[in-house]
């Protein structure tokens, strides 16, 4: 008998997927034959991973070559008809990946909503309308198994696998589901699931004026059925216009609170009214309104003009403009230009409390087509603007840092705004990535514009600026008649000797908040220290309440009456006495936000006070909240963390106050200065933003500091100048790359050991670098495990960048293969902030 042709002719196809697990390398797996035809590079599939494991995994590559080293699994099924990422966006998470030292699976974890996975901790259980005696489905023996366990309770994945004695399980639970036996929790909670809102119509046998008075004769006698049916037929003229009854009315504006819920269930009983479901947006839709034209200043149409030459010569544009120059004006306008080209934008933000307001205002201008990307959304909504850019209903992006992993295929503008600041950087987990560096990257490969905005641009981009690489659009004219504020100096130390504080607040602040609520005008109060007091003490011991996890002192909270670690979470009550001498005296020391907000309460009973900090914003419309009670007026004095200095623009604020200066002034990093200068430049920013000037009190014990008097002279050049000279005498950025190499293990003697070693096998084995360390970092435990770290400098003028980042990466493995060091853990953070 002759092999059947078709059946040895047929092709045997292979994907590459990337899984969502940190091994640096993709996984090959074999199509099904009868999917050769559907499978497309981009889709998500799932697939078995080790012997237990279920993941969603992205097919990155297709090819006819079958792994040499293992027999490849099949794919156990395509979720997604048409691709949900782009070729290039896949090339875009490899570069991160190799960029920042991590493996494409971790991107992968990072760019993909919750929504659009699923995995093997998924749970099983019995579906709730699931009845033995009423189905219509037959089920074989695994499957009766399963569903008379699944009876008793839920069980996991790999509780279902060791059940049926099977590794593979995916199909017996494919086929419960379509015969609507079983739910698997996970799908339920996290894959997308579109949001539908209730309709009612009449029913089609029902069109016509003869069977409408049927109906009325019928309900003569029942009135509460007669009125709802009357309210329809007002809303919806479905005689003249049989197609509005096919759209029906939404339940819950035919439905008024007089109207029965059992008498409008008797309507669809009868058939007289049906319901069905559409699906709608999760996000408003607002009437699109034509784009009113941007009236610019003659400065910010300078601006603008010199943004257009500067694009002809390069891809990049840094836009210098100082606080209130009104940057977003400009920012609005190009926007308007690139979405009008047929091109799509992304407008990245650093900080939700940021898009907080600026959403609004872009809302009324762009309408629907914009989209808006944070963390605060859920995971439903999050897959809603992923799928609203593939089908092209957003072609504007406002966003934080993670609206780079989206999938744009036409972007032709990016703005980064508040390019400067330190929210774009990813901390943990991996991929640690500067979004401000990725948006850059992303720009080239669309061959896009880019421009990064900031009254306080970071050294690097400055310096890159000047030194031609980027285009240079500088705004040094606050818009409209408003002025640059005053800022004022107060002296703790002279305060503290002449004895005029009153607990930290010095006198020239107090008179300040005095006279600017005088004025029925707002005042912002600066604290870059959340919680009530940083340190609690017992005066007679000096006993501090450490954190068993962390190498830190615990932070007082009070309106949780708690004392919490900043860094693990770890939380212990206050105790009413000291648990080392049992001294009741004991004492807060420091001011943290709601420290001040309490101490500000005392000073000014009659003010309506708000804090805004990482406490009080948890819930999803708290900035929301906090935000509009300010605009309104409601609120008089807003103290806040570095929340406060990001762009906010109130009317009526007057006042900043810059609680301590110089925590920032003083502490251990060489990017301090930058970042005081930034911080205090971009607070003072929000003072006096109309006609009317504003101030700024800066209260510390340092009035001779060279920071501070860059920032009373508002001279931003000469600290640049001044600090690029340090940074170059020391090999800091711009003038090096550099790694942060952290060592962890919960054994100390094991973290020193490992550290010392990776440091000189880095050193003997990498050339053109230089090493610092390694030592312990501020923070020396963290979650029990005990920290050491080295800082790699790689100077600008180096050879290939990506073979040192290899090298490095091969002797941590090395490492990592000592039987000593197997356990210890290694974190690189790629240009730390």
């Amino acid at each position: 008998m002759q092999d059947d042709p078709s059946i040895s002719s047929r092709i045997t196809r292979f994907a590459e997927l990337i899984l969502p697990v940190p091994v640096a390398k993709r996984f090959t797996y074999r199509v099904p034959f009868e999917w050769n035809e559907k499978v497309l590079i981009g889709q998500r599939a799932i697939v078995q991973f080790g012997d237990r494991r279920i993941l969603t995994g992205i097919i990155a590559s297709l090819h006819e070559i079958p792994p040499a080293d293992y027999e490849a699994k099949y794919l156990l099924d395509l979720l997604d008809d048409e691709p949900i990422m782009h070729a290039h966006q896949l090339n875009f998470y490899q570069w991160i990946a190799d960029y920042y030292m991590c493996t494409p699976g971790e991107v992968l974890n990072a760019a993909l909503p919750a929504g659009l996975k699923l995995s093997s901790e998924s749970m099983v259980q019995l579906h709730p309308a699931f009845d033995w005696e009423s189905t219509l489905f037959e089920f074989s023996e695994k499957e009766t198994l399963l569903l008379t366990h699944l009876a008793d309770k839920p069980l996991s994945y790999t509780e279902v696998a060791t059940l049926l004695g099977i590794k593979s399980i995916y199909s017996i639970l494919k086929s419960l589901a379509r015969k609507e036996s079983i739910i698997l929790f996970e799908e339920v909670k996290e894959k997308f699931k579109p949001k539908k809102e209730k309709y009612v119509r009449l029913t089609s046998g029902l069109l016509t004026h003869e069977a409408l008075e049927k109906v009325f004769a019928d309900l003569a006698q029942r009135p509460k059925q007669e009125a709802i049916l009357l309210k329809y037929l007002q809303d919806v003229p479905v005689l003249h216009h049989h197609e509005t009854n096919k759209k029906g009315i939404q339940k819950s504006k035919l439905m008024l609170p007089e109207f029965s819920t059992s008498a409008f269930n008797t309507l669809t009983k009868n058939n007289i009214l049906e319901e069905f479901e559409i699906i709608v947006s999760r996000f408003e839709s607002d009437n699109e309104e034509e784009l009113p034209d941007i009236v610019l200043s003659e400065d910010q149409q300078q601006a603008q003009q010199t943004i257009f030459q500067q694009f002809e010569k390069h891809n990049t544009v840094l836009f210098h403009g100082i606080t209130g120059s009104g940057k977003t004006e400009v920012y609005i306008d190009l926007i308007k230009r690139a979405l009008e080209s047929g091109t799509q934008v992304l407008y990245l933000l650093p900080e939700i409390a940021l898009t907080t307001q600026i959403v609004q205002r872009l809302r009324k201008l762009f309408g629907k087509s914009m989209g808006v990307y944070h963390s605060r959304f859920s995971d439903n909504e999050r897959v809603e603007v992923w799928n609203g850019i593939l089908n092209g209903r957003f072609k504007f992006i406002v966003g934080v840092r993670s609206s780079v992993f989206l999938p744009f295929d036409n972007l032709g503008l990016i703005i980064v705004d508040e390019e400067h600041d330190t929210s774009y950087k990813q901390q943990e987990p991996a991929p640690r990535y500067h979004a401000r560096d990725a948006a850059l990257m992303m720009a080239h490969q669309h061959h896009a514009k880019i421009i990064l905005g900031s009254a306080t641009p970071s050294m690097e981009s400055y310096y890159l600026a000047h030194q031609a690489k980027y285009g240079l659009v500088e705004l040094f004219k606050r818009y409209g008649d408003s002025t640059l504020p005053e800022i004022i100096l107060a002296n703790m130390m002279q305060e503290r000797k002449q004895k005029t504080l009153k607990g930290e607040f010095s006198s020239t602040l107090l008179n300040a908040i005095t006279n600017s609520l005088g004025e029925k005008e707002q005042v912002i109060i600066f604290q870059n220290r959340r919680g009530y007091s940083p340190i609690l003490d017992c005066e007679d011991c000096g006993w501090v309440p450490k954190c068993i996890n962390c190498a830190v002192s615990l932070t007082y909270h009070q309106y949780k009456h708690s004392l919490i670690c900043h860094y693990c979470g770890y939380k212990e009550s206050l105790p009413s006495t000291c648990p080392s001498c049992s001294s009741k005296r004991l004492r807060a020391l420091g001011y943290g936000t709601e420290k001040l907000e309490e101490e500000l309460k005392l000073h000014f009973p009659e003010a309506h006070i708000q804090r805004m900090d990482l406490d009080t914003t948890r819930s999803r419309t708290s900035y929301e909240s906090i935000l509009e009670q300010f605009e309104k007026g409601d609120t008089d004095i807003l103290v806040g963390t570095q929340m406060v200095t990001k762009g906010l623009d109130f009317d009526r604020v007057s006042l900043v106050g810059v609680f301590n200066a110089d925590r920032m002034l003083h502490f251990p990093d060489f990017r301090s200065y930058e970042r005081a200068f930034q911080l205090i430049t971009q607070v003072s920013g929000r003072a006096g933003r109309r006609e009317k000037p504003g101030n700024v009190v800066i209260q510390t014990s340092s009035t001779d500091h060279p920071v501070l008097h860059y920032v009373l002279a508002h001279n931003l050049k000469e600290f640049y100048e001044a600090e690029l000279t340090d940074r170059m005498n020391h090999l800091y950025p711009p003038f090096s790359r550099l790694i942060e190499i952290t060592v962890k293990h919960i054994d100390k003697k094991v973290t020193a050991d490992a550290a010392r070693a990776l440091a000189q096998h880095i050193s003997q084995h990498v050339a053109g670098i230089k090493i610092l360390g390694p030592g312990e970092p501020m923070i020396s435990k963290i979650r029990n495990q005990y920290l050491m770290s080295l800082l790699v400098k790689i100077p600008r003028d180096s050879g290939n960048l990506a073979q040192i980042k290899g090298n490095v990466l091969m002797q941590i493995d090395k490492l990592l293969h000592d039987k000593n060091f197997s356990k210890v853990r290694i974190i690189t953070d790629v240009d730390p902030v």
